[in-house]
């Protein structure tokens, strides 16, 4: 069957975007009943997932994204070994979205936490294109593949770079995000800093999970601007790691502010526990910018209003999960590692 040319890619894709943000009675089932199969998996949250993915799948948006790439390259169709994570739903479909523009064939193991939102999906993409429909394949085993994207913990990782070394892969650790404040942020510029900390529960990589704050930082305005949030709590999961989080706190005598629903601790390191948020002091803007840059390695995105000097990449309050087409993971060019190969 006959590679898609560029303007066939656009309108399938728009034509699944038209639906994700239009979902029909089955969509609706599937969004409504995920937390049933992964506890986090909210309608709420499944549905931000859905729309969010759908609003990237607009005609304009895929015109500019796949005009940087040369799709018309006659090369042979490679299988491309996709391991997708499953910390929020549909984290993986950017991955799957590159391998099909690109002509490839997708081999896809999905995490257990987040296999079904994307299989259904995917079906839904066929409907529109029947052409699709030879270009990937569920897996439970990796094997035979020409290339392997693989996402995981930092653990998996060693694994993964061990196991894949022979071949073209690109593997990505854990990482999370963090947030410069001067202290000077509008209470609207906050309130959209708790999209950047709650959504999804904060289990996303781009979810903010440390803030840089000047000396001397009141952290009541901070509190009033987030409050709207409190309800975060009323999830079970959330809760326990709330309350065992805070526990810890208590018996290691750990000084830290709490607001009925957010732990936050003055630590050096980037990574927080759930339903805490770290912090730490910064001198000027250059010594941030700095300390930013020594650690970009574990870093995704910076969430600030100030023009940052930083390798990773730096989004406005509110928009750290609302990632472009071309809003790599770990700042690396998927399209163009698959147009490479």
């Amino acid at each position: 069957m006959s590679k898609l040319n560029r303007t066939q890619l656009i309108n399938a894709f728009s034509g699944l975007g038209t639906y994700l943000t239009n979902p029909d009675e089955q969509l609706s089932e599937i969004i409504q009943t995920e937390r049933q199969h992964n506890a986090w998996f909210t309608a709420g949250n499944v549905t931000k997932a859905v729309t969010a993915t759908g609003n990237t799948l607009n005609e304009n948006d895929l015109t500019a994204w796949l005009d940087n790439y040369d799709l018309d390259k006659n090369i042979a169709v490679k299988k491309i070994g996709l391991i997708l994570a499953g910390n929020i739903p549909l984290v993986g479909f950017h991955d799957v979205l590159c391998v099909l523009v690109t002509g490839n064939h997708a081999l896809i193991k999905t995490s257990a936490q987040d296999a079904r939102l994307i299989k259904f999906i995917l079906q839904k993409l066929v409907a529109i294109e029947p052409r699709f429909a030879n270009q990937f394949t569920f897996i439970d085993r990796l094997e035979n593949f020409d290339a392997v994207i693989a996402t995981g913990s930092n653990n998996t990782s060693r694994y993964f770079e061990y196991y894949f070394s022979k071949v073209p892969h690109i593997i990505r650790k854990n990482r999370n995000s963090l947030a410069v404040l001067t202290g000077n942020e509008t209470a609207e510029q906050l309130h959209e800093l708790g999209h950047d900390i709650f959504d999804y529960y904060g289990l996303g990589c781009r979810n903010v999970s440390k803030l840089l704050v000047p000396k001397a930082y009141n952290f009541n305005f901070f509190f009033e601007s987030i409050e709207s949030y409190h309800t975060i709590i009323d999830h079970h999961k959330y809760n326990n790691n709330y309350d065992y989080n805070k526990s810890i706190y208590l018996v290691n005598g750990d000084k830290h502010l709490d607001n009925g629903f957010l732990l936050v601790k003055e630590d050096a390191r980037w990574v927080s526990p759930l339903a805490a948020l770290y912090y730490e002091y910064y001198d000027d803007l250059p010594s941030a910018e700095q300390l930013i840059n020594e650690q970009s390695e574990q870093i995704q995105c910076v969430v600030s209003s100030l023009p940052l000097n930083v390798k990773p990449q730096v989004v406005d309050f509110g928009m750290s999960q609302q990632p472009g087409l071309a809003d790599y993971a770990d700042g690396i060019d998927t399209m163009d590692f698959l147009t490479s190969l």
